[in-house]
């Protein structure tokens, strides 16, 4: 008795001393988008906070490619002890259905779903439409011509494209970026028409009447984009799919001792509730959720199945989502 005693205090010593330690370095963040982005945004929005919690700095990094694979990857390459974390956007969750990888946010852990994003369909100021309609309606009219921008299969721009072609066959060219930073910058300068993104990510050039809104992706309106009509309003069969918008989370390799686990949460959590953090969510059109643990495994769980059934069914996805136990929303 006395030796269980004695190993459970060793053990509970050892335990409080790696949570008082940990951080003893600077950590590594892992974004998985280019610069300018609205993961970039996000990730770099709540660093500074997180960064005070911790008493470390948070060193970030971009690390393109692969529809935010690469980071993936090299995340979990790494040691399993909360040094490096993965800060990415909601890619990974069709990475199975895709064929771009056997892993998605389920297989790693949940640090912090930071916030939900509402996409938009924005255009050339000098684009020959205003609304979705009118959008519709000339893709029709000229098959192939028109060029949108996309961050890849998985991303923002394919589950939104997915969503409209499931009520209406377009015929356009679909031109790739790493990120939708890239992608926009692009818009701004002609080299694409059109760019369904997130609004947090375009709603300052939106406001500097760097470019136009033609569709709100919602059932509801957005105070943000007065006069812009709900996407439902034109097509209603999509009622079914929203509210649905790209998510921003924070991961760590599966592995990770429980105790870092529960810092490096309770540090985020902190961060996302600071009033300059909200502040600027709210500005930029996102819903702030900071959620981890359950409830996080719950809102992935959810996000995975209404996309790779999205995907799937759009006729891009290599593997069925019936293959990873993944049920219809």
């Amino acid at each position: 008795m006395k030796k269980t005693i004695i190993g459970a205090l060793t053990a509970l010593t050892l335990s409080t001393t790696a949570l008082a330690a940990f951080p003893e370095k600077d950590i590594q963040g892992i974004i998985q988008w280019g610069a300018g982005g609205s993961t970039d945004t996000v990730m770099r929005s709540i660093s500074p906070h997180a960064e005070k919690a911790l008493g470390v700095d948070i060193v970030l990094t971009n690390k393109t490619g692969g529809v935010g694979a690469i980071a993936m990857k090299y995340v979990n390459s790494k040691d399993d002890d909360g040094y490096t974390l993965l800060m990415g956007a909601e890619n990974p969750q069709m990475y199975k259905v895709l064929g771009l990888g056997d892993m998605d946010y389920n297989d790693m852990i949940t640090i912090n779903i930071l916030a939900r994003g509402t996409p938009v369909f924005v255009a050339r100021n000098d684009a020959p439409y205003n609304n979705m309609q009118e959008f519709t309606d000339f893709v029709k009219a000229h098959p192939g011509e028109l060029k949108i921008g996309s961050t890849g299969n998985g991303g923002l721009t394919s589950i939104v494209m997915a969503m409209l072609q499931s009520q209406i066959s377009l015929d356009y060219t679909s031109i790739p970026y790493n990120g939708d930073g890239p992608a926009l910058t692009a818009l701004q300068g002609g080299a694409i028409d059109v760019m369904p993104a997130v609004l947090g990510a375009t709603i300052e050039q939106i406001k500097a009447g760097r470019m136009k809104v033609i569709g709100l992706v919602d059932k509801e309106a957005n105070k943000l984009l007065p006069g812009v009509a709900p996407i439902t309003d034109t097509f209603p069969g999509l009622k079914s799919y929203l509210p649905w918008g790209p998510f921003f989370g924070i991961f760590v390799k599966q592995g990770t001792p429980d105790d870092v686990v529960k810092k490096l949460q309770g540090a985020f959590q902190q961060a996302a509730f600071h009033p300059d953090f909200i502040d600027l969510m709210q500005k930029r059109g996102f819903t702030i959720l900071n959620i981890s643990g359950e409830e996080a495994n719950y809102f992935l769980s959810g996000y995975r199945s209404t996309s790779s059934w999205l995907v799937h069914e759009a006729g891009f996805s290599k593997r069925s989502p019936e293959e990873f136990n993944i049920p219809r929303p």
